[in-house]
């Protein structure tokens, strides 16, 4: 089949290797030019080098809603599109364009964890099994029919950095499987309709969403912790007025009680942060932080940062 590829980031360019290693031939790839956003900078393998690399024509777009846009694709004659990472909503004269439509591929299980960082949810919600979906594009983003779907488990100790990785080495088979059903014809009797009523969506991540409130359970805090490992931007709170990155943690063997956010007692090789929406009450544990890197990137383990016990963490200076 001839192919037409939109794609971003690693996911993008692991598809469009995928795809160029394929029997198939790729005439056409749309990618976005670079960005500054802090989580578009993390996994940023670049589609356009790939293309231009194996002389595939490659064309920068922010939004597809140019007249360009869509004659470029319409000379390229696609078969099919094949999506993995692309920003925005494609309108549906571009994603039904070929005779096979717009395969899209999403780094979550759909229908749950629709739209941005599915990876960093999940890992914060406590899923047991993250993956990836390959699914026919329609008008309402990341809803349309599935495909083929692969997916991992969730390990007790897994950092969303140790999910990416398992999770994008899943892009190659899948694409290939999917490429395969629908070349010889046998999709017809594999594509599944979504359950809406088990439909979630999820916005892009921010600063914001890297802030600690002490409020929730340790549970739920030591999940956040290893959802923002590096190189995603780390959980934070603030000391003393100054942020202060928390980079690993764990949940206290023992209950405290008090106020969320009191450092109170070192366990362990760290110092325990009273935590939860019903910490007076002492019946929970607390977060017991490991290590800390201040804003000049100094690492610390915490109880050689947090020399004396008391004062507070808190959400904001």
């Amino acid at each position: 089949m001839r192919v037409a590829m939109f794609g971003y980031q690693t996911w993008g360019h692991r598809t469009l290797q995928a795809l160029l290693d394929s029997d198939h031939e790729v005439v056409l790839v749309v990618t976005h030019p670079k960005s500054e956003h802090a989580y578009e900078k993390i996994w940023d393998d670049s589609v356009a080098e790939l293309a231009e690399k194996h002389g595939v024509p490659v064309l920068l777009r922010n939004r597809p809603d140019d007249a360009g846009l869509l004659d470029a694709v319409r000379a390229a004659a696609p078969d099919i599109i094949v999506a993995n990472n692309w920003r925005t909503w494609l309108p549906p004269e571009l994603f039904d364009l070929p005779p096979h439509g717009t395969l899209n591929v999403h780094d979550s299980l759909l229908p749950g964890y629709a739209g941005f960082s599915p990876l960093i949810w999940a890992l914060i919600n406590d899923e047991k099994h993250v993956g990836v979906t390959a699914h026919r594009m329609n008008e309402e983003l990341d809803a349309g029919d599935i495909l083929v779907q692969r997916s991992v488990a969730v390990g007790p100790a897994d950092t969303a950095t140790d999910l990416f990785h398992r999770t994008v080495d899943l892009i190659a088979p899948l694409v290939r499987e999917s490429l395969d059903l629908i070349a010889s014809g046998r999709a017809a009797s594999h594509w599944q309709r979504q359950d809406r009523s088990r439909a979630s969506f999820f916005h892009k991540r921010s600063a914001e969403d890297s802030r600690i409130d002490w409020t929730w359970p340790a549970e739920r805090l030591e999940r956040l912790v290893r959802a923002q490992s590096d190189p995603y931007p780390n959980a934070y709170a603030f000391h003393r007025g100054q942020r202060v990155r928390i980079v690993a943690a764990a949940v206290s063997e023992g209950r405290y009680g008090g106020t969320p956010g009191r450092v109170f007692i070192p366990e362990g090789d760290g110092v325990v942060v009273v935590a939860g929406p019903e910490a007076h009450t002492g019946r929970h544990p607390g977060l017991v932080v490991r290590r800390v890197r201040t804003d000049d990137g100094t690492e610390y383990a915490a109880r050689d940062y947090f020399r004396t016990m008391g004062g507070y963490l808190t959400s904001r200076p």
